[in-house]
């Protein structure tokens, strides 16, 4: 495989990565800007932005992009985060243009109609209902509230009612003229289809684009002195329980050590945290870290349902194996075992024509340059037992620590003394 990027006159980035064994080929557009560029009245405009890009341009209704697409086997998508927004297809290598040409409609010529936004607020408005009734997606919406309290990293993608009522169709065109413009966006193509073949095609749409470079966005600001507990009380079954800590951004050297350091953690069935609150003592069904990476912060978020009367004893067991890789570093085999698993996800991942379009976008984006898989994976092997220590004793401090709970619990008394055990 090989990658090949491309700036046109007008600062659009084209991405290749050339897969000439794949049947499929995927194709998105990345566009530089999500939730945290959206100032608090706006909140949610992104996200619902990419609702609107679907219901209908001057040459295709709603039901006709669907159509495009997936009446020639493929699949249309699209999804909002804190830094970028992605519209992508999937779909055999023959019909890359078809795939182009329905994209490009939908970023260019969107209609925005009066209707249509206030079905789609209304749709918005469900979509959010949902989440609240999701006890394990609303307790990661009340820890990034807490992580990050009154800044754009702490606020729902979604946006609330409030600010969805706001946002008429002229409201969401000319944040998108403002906004989504050439210097912001890659075109990311991978699987069978050459770059001289995408460059052309790209061209041809590249000239309608609002010219301009990549917005700006506030900085993530973090005060914290003590751990910090947030309770929401629900009469449910079980208690979701979501403990971050706020660790480094994607441009910080420590990033491989993080890396493996949760894998270590809790990625996986082999993972300490599994092991010891769900194999070796049952206090939990589902129990997990995830690590995130923004430009300038990032976090890291150990998450469990499980049942009330065990809060107390599985915090006591996740904070101990928190403590242990502060006290000493994990074995060379142990570490051995956690780099082996991520260069084998990494192997496995790079089959994918929409993983490999997903690298070039979040890459370029994130970094300005697309990080060669055996760099990658050098940097990784690199790493050794006493840098996941340093990297423990770094971050795994008692102001870092926030908990959120969605639980029939009385009070979160307790709790944040509990933390500080730390």
């Amino acid at each position: 495989m090989r990658s090949r990027v491309s700036r046109l006159p007008n600062e659009l980035t084209v991405a290749t990565t050339e897969m000439p064994h794949s049947a499929s080929v995927s194709v998105g557009l990345w566009v530089g800007i999500g939730a945290r560029f959206e100032p608090a009245p706006l909140n949610g405009i992104c996200h619902f932005i990419e609702h609107l890009l679907f219901k209908g341009t001057a040459r295709r209704s709603a039901r006709e992009i669907s159509q495009e697409v997936e009446g020639v086997g493929g699949y249309l998508n699209a999804f909002t985060s804190e830094e970028a927004t992605c519209f992508h297809a999937r779909a055999p290598y023959g019909q890359f243009e078809r795939l182009l040409d329905v994209l490009m409609d939908m970023l260019l010529e969107s209609r925005f109609a009066a209707t249509d936004v206030n079905k789609e607020r209304e749709v918005i408005k469900e979509e959010i209902a949902m989440y609240l009734d999701e006890p394990q997606h609303h307790v990661q919406e009340l820890l990034n509230a807490t992580l990050w309290p009154g800044q754009p990293l702490g606020r729902p993608i979604t946006g609330t009612a409030t600010t969805l009522k706001t946002m008429s169709g002229r409201c969401l065109r000319d944040y998108l003229r403002d906004h989504y413009t050439a210097g912001s966006i890659v075109v990311a193509v991978a699987g069978r289809a050459h770059h001289g073949q995408v460059l052309r095609a790209v061209k041809r749409y590249a000239r309608h684009l609002p010219i301009g470079p990549r917005p700006s966005m506030p900085r993530a600001r973090a005060w914290q002195l003590t751990p910090k507990v947030c309770l929401l009380r629900r009469r449910i079954e079980q208690t979701q329980l979501a403990l971050g800590i706020r660790t480094c951004s994607r441009h910080d050297d420590r990033r491989y050590a993080l890396r493996l350091f949760n894998v270590l953690l809790g990625e996986n069935m082999s993972s300490r945290l599994f092991q010891s609150v769900r194999e070796d003592r049952a206090l939990a069904y589902s129990i997990y870290s995830t690590p995130s990476s923004f430009e300038d912060a990032g976090d890291l978020v150990i998450s469990a349902g499980l049942d009330t009367d065990n809060v107390p004893k599985a915090l006591r067991v996740i904070l101990r194996e928190l403590r242990r890789f502060t006290e000493a570093p994990p074995s060379a085999a142990e570490l051995r075992r956690a780099r082996d698993f991520v260069l084998g996800q990494m192997d496995l991942a790079s089959e994918s024509t929409e993983t490999q379009m997903n690298w070039l976008g979040e890459q370029l984006l994130g970094y300005g340059r697309i990080f060669d898989l055996a760099e990658i994976k050098r940097c990784l092997c690199a790493v050794t037992p006493s840098q996941i220590r340093a990297v423990a004793r770094d971050f795994l401090r008692r102001q870092h620590l926030n908990l959120a709970l969605v639980s029939p619990l009385k009070s979160e008394r307790g709790l944040a003394e509990l933390l500080c055990i730390l």
